[in-house]
């Protein structure tokens, strides 16, 4: 898999597509988006009485002219809005070569769309170690394809690297936990790239995404072989975290309760979401990127075109 190559594709896509950034109030410095608060770009927002120290090129000089009185024109301030990408890096996310290219896409994207509309970005790995605090990769790292070595593995590779380990890894939290212990910034675009498979609860991830007057986004990579399998008889299943293996005979019976079961897991995240109000897609491995975003992502406004989304 040829990173570099997938990178330069998700730079040419956030040229005609990108995150939500243009609606909301954000908080930063200052920069190109509609903050939430007053400023000087070319956005009106209301008036107020002047008092000593407004900048006196506001004043509405007309309303003065009709009235005798000095009024403010209050403008939008233009802020860089603050984007916390979150990447969950645990062995699930890369089952294969068509998933894991897919997540490669979205974080290519989703740091290409932040840089491209002028975010402060800060990125954090999930997934790699049970350490307090989560690992921050420097975003220049990032975008210089220069990713942690074992990073991505297939699960053969991840295997071979678990055996050279002197012991074994102690078992990573779920993922609500480390959530919560990601230092988010309040008022930040936060982006939760992952592919949702653990037993978290789904409103304790929505409110972590939420808390500090922040804005939260789920995009959920996912392969045709976990949605709908067409496992029969005797198959040898593998845990992608723990890289243990079992054999287990599956029939019809057993495969109808697993798709039920996986159905009602993102029905659940879907639910959770929905009440926080944090936009949630799915995306496909099938097909190329900017068509498994048309599938959830852009009807529901996580991915937008061109500063609008498509519904």
């Amino acid at each position: 898999m040829n990173l570099r190559e997938i990178h330069a594709r998700m730079k040419a896509v956030a040229a005609v597509a990108g995150l939500p950034l243009q609606a909301g109030s954000w908080r930063g410095t200052s920069g190109s988006v509609l903050g939430g608060g007053t400023g000087s770009s070319l956005d009106f927002q209301d008036h107020r009485h002047y008092v000593p120290g407004d900048d006196p090129r506001h004043i509405n000089w007309q309303a003065y002219a009709r009235t005798g009185h000095y009024t403010l024109k209050l403008y939008r301030e233009e802020v860089t809005p603050r984007i916390d990408l979150v990447f969950d890096v645990s062995g699930s996310m890369f089952l294969n070569e068509p998933k894991a290219s897919r997540v490669w896409e979205l974080v290519y994207f989703c740091l290409e769309s932040g840089l491209r509309i002028g975010g402060h970005l800060k990125l954090f790995l999930l997934g790699r170690s049970a350490a307090e605090l989560p690992e921050e990769l420097p975003v220049d790292q990032a975008v210089n394809d220069r990713w942690p070595a074992t990073l991505g593995l297939s699960s053969d590779d991840r295997s071979k690297v678990s055996r050279r380990l002197p012991e074994a890894t102690p078992p990573l939290p779920l993922l609500a936990d480390q959530l919560d212990r990601v230092p988010f910034r309040a008022g930040s675009l936060r982006v939760l790239l992952s592919d949702l498979l653990d037993a978290s609860a789904p409103g304790r991830a929505a409110a972590a995404l939420t808390a500090a007057g922040s804005r939260g986004l789920v995009l959920a990579p996912f392969s045709r072989q976990e949605s709908s399998p067409d496992w029969q008889g005797n198959i040898e299943f593998e845990d992608a975290e723990r890289l243990t293996r079992r054999q287990q005979r599956v029939d019809g019976d057993l495969l109808g309760r697993y798709r039920q079961a996986y159905q009602r897991h993102f029905a659940g995240w879907r639910e959770a979401c929905g009440r926080r109000g944090v936009g949630f897609a799915r995306v496909s491995d099938a097909g190329d990127f900017l068509a498994a975003l048309q599938g959830e992502a852009v009807p529901a406004g996580t991915i937008v075109f061109n500063g609008k989304s498509k519904r």
